[in-house]
């Protein structure tokens, strides 16, 4: 998706050889116009998948989730992180190793708004060794409902998560493929199409 590689470019830190920072249009500040565009572009990817439900991580998977699930006309659904004294019963929950952050966290959700029967598209802003990911695919599972895919902003291919998720056989749809961040540089995978032309 050129749009948000070009976001990416113009905005993004690279902070060391593994972090980049995007919190002036997705990870703090949105920007809800590139978020709307990228919601189109999820919406298109996965419309023949029989969708019935959005699920994300708090908090930065909640605007590109919110849009797509508006594009698809479908309800949006995201896992805390922390305790909620208005969510206590019948939950749905997994642990979740956060790299960036160098801590685990239970994620949770209430059983009620993910049923059997939902074909539930994953949405969330990066992807780097998977964690966020196998935990939402945890409480897919617990639910005994269907993945029909997962739709991930930002994957950083240098890292395992990707290709953990494909090999499980999972449909992952990356809208920027970062392939390194060597020497303060963003380098994106270049796709088939762009090489042969």
């Amino acid at each position: 998706m050129k749009l948000l590689q070009d976001k990416i470019l113009q905005e993004g830190k690279v902070l060391s050889e593994s972090v980049l920072k995007v919190d002036s249009f997705l990870n703090h500040q949105i920007d809800p116009q590139l978020m709307l565009e990228i919601g189109e572009e999820f919406a298109r990817l996965f419309a023949n998948q029989g969708i019935t439900k959005i699920l994300t991580l708090e908090s930065s998977g909640i605007a590109p989730s919110v849009m797509t699930g508006l594009k698809l006309g479908i309800p949006v659904i995201f896992a805390r992180k922390r305790k909620s004294l208005t969510l206590t019963d019948d939950l749905l929950t997994a642990t979740v190793y956060s790299y960036t952050k160098q801590e685990s966290n239970e994620i949770s959700i209430s059983n009620k708004f993910i049923e059997k029967g939902d074909h539930v598209l994953i949405i969330d802003d990066f992807l780097a060794n998977g964690e966020a990911a196998l935990g939402l695919i945890e409480l897919v599972t617990q639910a005994e409902a269907t993945i029909a895919g997962i739709g991930i902003v930002i994957e950083k291919s240098f890292q395992a998560g990707g290709s953990k998720l494909r090999e499980q056989g999972w449909k992952v749809e990356s809208l920027a493929r970062v392939e390194s961040l060597s020497n303060g540089e963003v380098k994106f995978v270049k796709d088939k199409v762009e090489e042969s032309v």
